[in-house]
């Protein structure tokens, strides 16, 4: 009697591994938060507040969403603010000039996707430049450009139906926040279910590999990076909603703040290693803990430094080792 041999690719539940997954961890820092808020503050748990405090930190939370997968990729883009700062400023330009405001924001957007592939096809070209080297070197040059348009002047005065982006609600519900989750779950489904997804892991583990198995690597760094330049406009368009204009020097900072985002949300610098999901949660930590010890007056070097340890811890525990720490103990 012949025994059949079934071959399964599919993985065995492991319930250990499964709860210490770093999102967990990341639950649990998110649930602890809220309690040292509501201890600290009696305005804090309101829900009202809550939900017009996800407006101070969404608009820049569209950029940690591309930003995973650049630093999956063991890339890095430091350019993303200054090309927030001329999406917006063109935008504020053109429309001034007299182009409707629909084409306004449609040109905001291609400017963006326009600043993202030239940052691709340049560490493309250039491989022997690494990814920081070159979007340092655009960061100056994006931001430089917005000056020259616009000196030290403000550009506005949008229609009154623009301020809707930044400050319109569905129900109790701010819109922001809803735009954020639907574009969140896209980005998730576009990581972790699709053949450019896993392409992304696998160049972010061994791009050499992965470019003599036939994988466009080009191409898609190529795709990232314009992912990247978009989403910046993006956040340049609930910037300038929520602002009523724009200057040169908006969203100074920014990039630091997408980056410690990203990286607390167990995105591994060294690439290949990551989830959508972690790096989501992380946007509301930080947001959150920024809005709750604003309310106790909590100066804004305090919360670099807060944020600062936090990220330290973020990035220590991962590499950790356990099994030599086991192994040491067990000699002794």
């Amino acid at each position: 009697m012949e025994t059949k041999r079934i071959v399964s690719n599919k993985k065995e539940f492991n319930l250990k591994k499964f709860f210490f997954q770093w999102e967990w961890m990341l639950v649990a820092v998110f649930i602890i938060i809220n309690i040292i808020n509501t201890n600290l503050s009696p305005y804090y748990l309101s829900f009202g507040g809550i939900m017009d405090a996800t407006m101070t930190f969404l608009d820049k939370a569209f950029m940690v969403l591309p930003m995973v997968l650049i630093i999956i990729l063991g890339d890095i883009d430091i350019s993303i603010a200054s090309t927030t700062a001329l999406s917006s400023v063109i935008m504020a330009v053109a429309y001034n000039m007299g182009l409707p405001m629909p084409l306004a924001v449609l040109l905001a957007l291609t400017v963006g996707a326009v600043c993202g592939m030239t940052n691709g096809i340049l560490i493309v070209k250039f491989k022997e430049l690494p990814a920081m080297i070159v979007t340092l070197s655009t960061m100056i040059i994006y931001r430089g450009i917005a000056y020259i348009i616009l000196e030290d002047q403000a550009a506005g005065k949008f229609p009154s139906w623009y301020s809707y982006l930044g400050w319109g609600y569905v129900g109790k519900i701010p819109f922001m926040l809803i735009a954020f989750i639907l574009i969140a779950v896209l980005f998730g489904l576009l990581l972790h279910k699709t053949t450019f997804g896993r392409s992304v892991y696998g160049m972010g583990n061994n791009i050499t590999a992965c470019r003599y198995s036939g994988i466009k690597t080009d191409h898609i760094k190529v795709a990232v990076f314009t992912l990247m330049g978009i989403m910046a406009s993006v956040t340049a368009l609930f910037l300038t909603s929520r602002t009523g204009s724009t200057r040169p020097n908006v969203a100074i900072g920014y990039e630091m703040d997408v980056i410690a985002m990203v990286v607390l949300g167990g995105i591994s610098t060294l690439g290949g290693r990551g989830k959508m999901l972690g790096a989501v949660i992380s946007v509301f930590i930080i947001g959150l803990l920024r809005y709750g010890l604003g309310l106790i007056n909590v100066p804004a070097q305090a919360l670099m430094i807060i944020i600062g340890i936090i990220l330290i811890v973020a990035v220590t525990i991962p590499n950790i080792n356990l099994n030599g720490f086991k192994k040491k103990r067990l000699a002794a």
